[in-house]
């Protein structure tokens, strides 16, 4: 088997794990919005704003401020140009601008529609933190995952330093979790509408990134990738015939 036909089939797999992983995040979302239909999570957002708000102090207040702001729509949208030159001026990678679109302008309709569906209320409106309109899931949460979570596959698929590629994903990450934390300290959103947040952005995240991947990798290899899958499970399928 030729090494082109390995990496083929490899890709194929990778890509129903992704499919996988987003089936996955879709039942856990639904899991967890029929509980907080249900009231459910009542106990669970308490405790946990209280122990969030036990942090509180002035200083905090600004932190938090700065870091909610991080995750606005205003500040999401500038770093949108910068990334959006660099794919399509620098990159050249037309798919690439076509999928951040859907990523981020997609996952942006859907959480309008997510709350929409579920009619949440807020547990404090303030416009100054940008608190308005319904609750679940929350958008600065879901927002700041997709879009910092396609800077991370950006950097990697990029191939940049090992130091680079790991600096990069802790401090996203960690950046993305205390935007989350933010929202509930600033008390904008429920716990619950933060992790439903979390879980919606995964699932748009993955499904974009899923699309992207396939269509680079059609285009990249000589050998479709469910030809390639076929001859890389033949061997398998041969033993297992062999063994019957």
């Amino acid at each position: 088997m030729d090494r082109e036909t390995k990496l083929s089939g490899f890709a194929f797999i990778v890509l129903l794990v992704g499919l996988g992983l987003a089936t996955l995040f879709i039942v856990l979302f639904a899991e967890l919005a029929d509980e907080m239909l249900d009231q459910e999570l009542a106990v669970f957002d308490a405790v946990t704003i209280h122990l969030i708000e036990a942090i509180g102090s002035n200083w905090m207040d600004t932190i938090m401020f700065i870091i909610t702001e991080l995750g606005s729509v205003w500040f999401l949208v500038m770093l949108s140009i910068g990334v959006l030159w660099i794919l399509g001026v620098k990159m050249h990678d037309k798919w690439g601008v076509l999928f951040y679109l859907v990523a981020v302008g997609g996952g942006s309709l859907l959480t309008v529609l997510l709350k929409h569906f579920f009619s949440r209320e807020r547990p404090n409106i303030d416009a100054t933190i940008d608190a308005v309109g319904y609750s679940f899931p929350s958008g600065h949460s879901m927002g700041s995952l997709i879009f910092y979570g396609f800077l991370i596959y950006l950097v990697i698929r990029t191939g940049q330093k090992p130091w680079v590629r790991w600096t990069t994903i802790v401090g996203l990450s960690v950046l993305i979790v205390l935007i989350g934390i933010s929202r509930i300290y600033l008390g904008a959103h429920f716990p619950s509408d933060v992790i439903a947040g979390y879980i919606a952005g995964t699932i748009w995240l993955v499904l974009s990134l899923v699309a992207l991947e396939w269509i680079q990798w059609q285009q990249r290899s000589p050998v479709p990738p469910v030809a390639a899958l076929r001859k890389v499970l033949a061997p398998v399928y041969r033993g297992l015939m062999d063994k019957l």
